[in-house]
């Protein structure tokens, strides 16, 4: 790891996040629309969905403890495999036992997933200079992963608009391409991640299981010693609830205002293109928020109004109308994602970076599941407008959780151990916390 240039590692970095999001651009668009195609409702599709949440939530921090206990790259092979295993099951999946069976395996690779890969980054930036910074780094991956998704969303709508192959059905074809694109993610995972272990082969396996409980119980005394922390995990569990507004909603709210499904999923590819874009665009923005107005405010301000562009999708008569509040919603979404990482980092030290990560994502799990169960029966019972305006409100509500990063980042000292702050140890440097600083 440490015979890598910082430059070299940021590279490495954003390829693999790129090849790592370029399949689930295209399932995207699709994703929905086809478990309609066949037969489940909204109800069922909510349903279903709740099983990745529930599988993350089983998971997220044995298997964070245990990339940092092992390694990140076995992790990440893993993860990237059964990502493979659930994409091929999708293409064929016709009920909804089935369609459970694909967001359970869908669960385990989020599981495995969440936090590894940047980890590494973080940690091989630091071991090649430990005077680096690495938040231009986040927020370059924001970027990555907006023109990845949007590149497989706009395949996906040129895949759809071509119709079926032979007995595969158009909404079907992007799953295919999707599965061969991440075969392609495998090869270069294998060939360009260089990690360091101090052991290998079956005795370090056995000795790394053994110590991943130990990591999970190290990270939560961080949440205990740290409101700082706790918080900004927290803010989570709202983002994972309002996220089922313009993931799993918008497309049937599309297809409301358009009246005729296969044109919304025509139109789909296009706008989830457009709208990765501009998250791409809101990522590239980050240093200019952190400048402005420093990195807690910014995170606070992004969530209200990301909250505001979900009550305009849900509100805004035509498809014009929907589509405009939907970019302007990713292109906060991008904006957002780093500067909340970014914050996240700089409360905790390297050897408990992956199990903080996997914490945070854990906390979205809830959220989501529990959002697509409310927020779909809601759709169903009343209407998909009233459904995302409870969604915008949830997510609007999270923003005084960062109010704790905020006064951290203004005292000029250390927190006495009352303040609920974690160990000098695994504190960052106060100097380094003034949100103005993540801006390099």
């Amino acid at each position: 790891m440490s015979a890598l240039t910082v430059r070299q590692v940021r590279q490495r970095f954003l390829l693999l996040h790129g090849l790592r999001w370029l399949p689930s651009g295209l399932i995207i668009p699709v994703m929905i629309l086809l478990m309609q195609e066949r037969g489940l409702s909204l109800s069922q599709i909510g349903l279903v969905t709740v099983a990745q949440g529930l599988v993350v939530l089983a998971l997220e921090l044995p298997t964070g403890g245990l990339a940092d206990a092992l390694g990140r790259r076995p992790v990440l092979l893993v993860a990237w495999t059964l990502g493979l295993a659930s994409l091929l099951i999708f293409a064929v999946a016709d009920s909804f036992a089935v369609f459970v069976l694909v967001w359970a395996l869908q669960g385990v690779f989020r599981a495995l997933d969440s936090g590894p890969l940047e980890s590494w980054y973080v940690d091989a930036t630091l071991a090649a200079d430990p005077e680096a910074k690495y938040e231009p780094g986040l927020g370059y991956a924001g970027t990555v992963i907006g023109v990845a998704i949007s590149a497989g969303a706009l395949l996906a709508g040129g895949l759809i608009a071509l119709g079926p192959i032979g007995p595969v059905s158009a909404l079907t074809v992007p799953v295919l391409v999707a599965a061969a694109f991440q075969v392609v993610a495998l090869a270069a995972l294998v060939t360009l991640l260089r990690e360091v272990r101090p052991a290998k082969g079956a005795g370090a396996l056995r000795a790394s299981i053994v110590e991943a409980p130990r990591m999970i119980g190290q990270s939560f005394g961080l949440l205990r010693r740290s409101r700082v922390l706790l918080a900004l995990v927290a803010v989570e569990l709202f983002w994972g609830f309002g996220m089922v507004t313009f993931e799993s909603l918008l497309p049937v709210r599309l297809a409301e205002v358009v009246g005729d499904p296969d044109r919304a999923a025509a139109l789909l590819g296009p706008a989830n293109s457009a709208a990765w874009l501009a998250s791409a665009a809101g990522a590239a923005l980050t240093p200019l928020l952190l400048r402005w107005l420093g990195a807690a405010p910014s995170a606070a301000l992004l969530r209200i109004l990301q909250g505001v562009t979900v009550v305009g999708m849900g509100l805004l008569a035509g498809p014009v109308g929907v589509l405009v509040a939907y970019l302007a919603c990713y292109s906060i979404h991008g904006a957002s994602n780093p500067v909340h990482m970014g914050l996240l980092h700089r409360q905790v030290d390297g050897p408990y970076r992956t199990s903080v990560i996997s914490l945070n994502s854990m906390m979205g799990q809830p959220g989501f599941a529990v959002g697509a169960v409310v927020l779909t029966a809601l759709a169903d019972r009343v209407s998909v407008t009233a459904a995302m305006l409870v969604g915008a409100v949830v997510l609007a509500v999270a923003a005084p959780l960062y109010l704790p990063a905020w006064r951290a980042g203004r005292r000029p000292v250390d927190p006495p151990a009352d303040q609920g702050a974690v160990p000098v140890a695994e504190l960052p440097d106060p100097r380094r916390e003034h949100p103005a600083s993540a801006s390099g």
